[in-house]
This record gives C-alpha cells, sequence and structure tokens, in this order.
C-alpha cells in the first residue's frame, strides 16, 4: 500500500462513487464498496480474487451471502451508472449501441448455457462452441474522432423458449428510455439486429436508429403523387435495383473512419424499405477505398434519421464499432470471462458489478485533470504518457490494494473518503479537573 498516494486519489472518484452508492440501500453499500474495488484491482473476474485484493471485514462467505440473498437492484446500479455516464455527455444527441457476445463455457450447468454458431470466424475455433450468450446495451460517448462504449445493462440470452436475443434488447431499452428524456437518442446497431420486430419499437420509444443491411434488402423509391384517379394511391415507386443505384451521383470523400483516415465513395438517396412496412428512410452505399487503389465490399446503411446528411450517418456508424473493444476489454481485463456463478440473478449481479468497475477507470481517464495525470504516472520518467484506463487503474491498485475499504465510507453523511478527512478534530482537554 502505497499511504503517500493518497493525495493523488482524484476527488472526481470520491463524487463518483458517491453517487453511485445512491443506488442501493444504505446497508448494501459498505460491501458493495469492498466487491468494487476488488473488480478494479485485479484483472480476474472471481470473486474470491476481488476479496484478496481488499482488506476485507467480512468472512469470504458473507460476500456470496449478499451476491445472492442481497436486498439491492443490480438494474438500479446499471442506469445509476448510464447517469453517471452521461454526466460527461456535452452534446443534446447521445448514441447507445446494442450487440451481444458469448463468453465460452465447458460446462452444462453453467446458467443458460448452449451450443452457439461462432459467427466471428476466429482462427483456430470450432464453428460451434458452448457458451453463454449476453446481450448489452452501451452508452457511447464520442472521444473527437474515436468513440468510447461503456456498459449500461447486460442480459443473459435464455438458452430455452422463445426469448431471444431480440427480446433481452427491447426489454434493455424499455428499461434505459426514461435516461434519455432530455437527449436526442441514436441506436447503432449491426445488420442482425435490424428487424422489423425490433426497429418498430425502438422507434416507439423515441429511438432513431442507424444499422447496416443486407445488401439485396428491397428499397423502393418513394411513389409518385396521386393523380386524383380511382383507387388507393401507391405505396412505393420504382424498386431500387443495382442499375438504378449505379444512376444515383457517386461522392467520393476522405473521413477519419474505422481508426484511420480512408477515402469513401457513396451514394445515398430517400427510399421506402418493404420490411418497415414502407417506411422512407435514408440509404448510403458506401465501399471503402484500399491503399491499393482496389474497393471493399460495398456495404448499405440504413437511417431512420432523415434530417441527417450520408456523411453523418456514415460517421455515427462507425461508433458502433467501439462496442466491439468495449467486449474485448469486459473479457479479457475485467475478467468477464471468468465469472461464475450458479444462478442467473447472482450472474447478472455479479456481472453488473464488474460492468461498473470497468466503467468507472474510464471515465477517470477521460477527465485528462491535473490530479488523474498524478494517479496515472506510473513512469514518471517518460514523458507524454497517454492517460489510459489501464494507467488509471495501476494507480488505484498502488493505492487501494489490501486497504480497509469499509473504513473509508460514512454512512451518515454519504461520502466515501478517506479516514483523515473524515475524522472529526479532538477536543481540547478539560482544564478544570487538572490540578
Amino acid at each position: 500500500m502505497d499511504t503517500k498516494g493518497y493525495g493523488n486519489i482524484p476527488q472526481s472518484l470520491y463524487d463518483a462513487i458517491k453517487f453511485l452508492a445512491q443506488a442501493l440501500p444504505k446497508r448494501a453499500v459498505p460491501t458493495f464498496l469492498e466487491l468494487l474495488f476488488g473488480a478494479m484491482l485485479t484483472q480476474n473476474g472471481f470473486v474470491t480474487e476481488a476479496w484478496l485484493a481488499i482488506k476485507p471485514r467480512c468472512h469470504w462467505t458473507s460476500y456470496f451471502k449478499w451476491l445472492q440473498k442481497g436486498r439491492w437492484s443490480w438494474v438500479a446500479l446499471g442506469l445509476q451508472t448510464a447517469r453517471l455516464a452521461l454526466q460527461e455527455a456535452t452534446q443534446k444527441r447521445c448514441y447507445v449501441a446494442i450487440d451481444d457476445t458469448v463468453v465460452f463455457r465447458c460446462s452444462r450447468k453453467a446458467p443458460e448455457s448452449r451450443i452457439h454458431h461462432q459467427h466471428g470466424c476466429k482462427v483456430n475455433r470450432p464453428v460451434y462452441v458452448r457458451g453463454q450468450n449476453w446481450v448489452t446495451l452501451a452508452l457511447v460517448l464520442p472521444q473527437g474522432w474515436r468513440s468510447l462504449a461503456l456498459p449500461i445493462l447486460s442480459r443473459l440470452s435464455r438458452s430455452t423458449g422463445n426469448s431471444g436475443k431480440l427480446v433481452a434488447a427491447k426489454t434493455l431499452l424499455r428499461v434505459a428510455k426514461d435516461l434519455f428524456v432530455h437527449h436526442i437518442v441514436t441506436l447503432l446497431v449491426d445488420s442482425w439486429y435490424m428487424r422489423k420486430s425490433l426497429l418498430i419499437p425502438a422507434q416507439a420509444m423515441g429511438y432513431q436508429v442507424i444499422g447496416q443491411v443486407r445488401k439485396d434488402t428491397a428499397l423502393y423509391l418513394p411513389p409518385p403523387c396521386h393523380n386524383g384517379k380511382r383507387g388507393r394511391p401507391r405505396k412505393y415507386g420504382d424498386k431500387l435495383t443495382a442499375e438504378r443505384v449505379a444512376e444515383l451521383p457517386l461522392i467520393s470523400q476522405r473521413l477519419f473512419i474505422y481508426g484511420q483516415r480512408q477515402t469513401v465513395h457513396y451514394r445515398s438517396c430517400l427510399a421506402r424499405a418493404r420490411f418497415l412496412d414502407g417506411q422512407q428512410v435514408r440509404v448510403v452505399w458506401s465501399q471503402i477505398e484500399n491503399n491499393d487503389g482496389s474497393l471493399r465490399q460495398p456495404r448499405l446503411i440504413l437511417s431512420t434519421d432523415l434530417g441527417l446528411s450520408a456523411t453523418r450517418i456514415l460517421l455515427a456508424y462507425n461508433r458502433r464499432w467501439s462496442i466491439e473493444d468495449l467486449f474485448n476489454q469486459l473479457k479479457n481485463r475485467w475478467g468477464w470471462k471468468d465469472a461464475w456463478q450458479q444462478s442467473r440473478q447472482v450472474l447478472h449481479r455479479w456481472t453488473q458489478i464488474l460492468s461498473t468497475s470497468y466503467a468507472l477507470p474510464q471515465l477517470l481517464a477521460q477527465k485528462n485533470s491535473d490530479e488523474v495525470k498524478d494517479l496515472a504516472s506510473i513512469s514518471p520518467w517518460r514523458n507524454n504518457q497517454p492517460i489510459t484506463a489501464g494507467r488509471v487503474r495501476q494507480g488505484l491498485q498502488r493505492i487501494f490494494r489490501h486497504v480497509d475499504i469499509r473504513s473509508h465510507w460514512h454512512p451518515k453523511s454519504g461520502k466515501f473518503m478517506p479516514q483523515s478527512r473524515g475524522k472529526k478534530p479532538d477536543r481540547p482537554p478539560d482544564l478544570r479537573n487538572t490540578a
């Protein structure tokens, strides 16, 4: 433990802990803080590793009992984490992304464990794998040309029944819709989630949707004006075939997408989507130019927000890829792949604590204040070192490892602070009884 390092703890960390504690009952806060800091200080997703990373007050069975039978809501914790992240949003328009990932499991007894198709086509992997399928709703924060995805809620897809990934996605959107009352929300999804059963309810909740669809999606031009003849007016115009798409004006532009500045060739127009019952949308056909001048496969991106230009649609869909980095970090650096519990409810609770422990260092790294720079200066002999969540985590490990976290929490004031800050000044000596 670096006792001298207490001066390097940012005040924003204390404020964030105080804000998160408001989502839990007061009796549950001390145990929650111990497990939260334990999850931040270790890279394994085992509860025992989190218990060993701190100086616990209770026996290890007490923490498992708190996860199993404690009276607190993991959904409320996830929503409070999202409110904390929304404080960093400086624009009225915000982005959320929905995607799913598979956490590999060998045991058949794991909650909702079943065989999944390994659509990622990773090398040295079988086509079908056993695992748990998680659907995650993430908040995407723009950071200049790049983006940062923070997990809001994750739901475990059931292995039996009719409630699949689309049902889980609609549930997450319904639970989180009240968070974005004062924002214009754009939902970013991949081609698997561009279904009518998800897009229609999402738009009814107030979400605008941008996503990639199949190249052979049935699209039609807007119908001509009704000429006054008998019969109902036409719902669709001429079909957008490959020949008609080739007649659209081709625009070439240099854009910063997928981590680098690239040349993009695209065509765009307003069309009516057949799978959305004729709803008018804006579609963009795009191709990225390689360094040797060749073109990649064309992609078709659809947006329900008609006010966005084709360039803004391409840049917005580019932000969706930050959720892939989120899955990689959570599974390999924050121990999501090691999160093992015997029941579905307990697994949801522990996974949400892991997600919150991932969001806190990420938000601290985005502060870029002098306090955060001092905390992240692990190698002071290096100049101009970047401030990342990993360096912030190493700074917290240097200070809080094997520290009594529970003693930093003050139930009456509801604040999290070191003992020296929360200790009351001593009373002056009573001189009346002295001779």
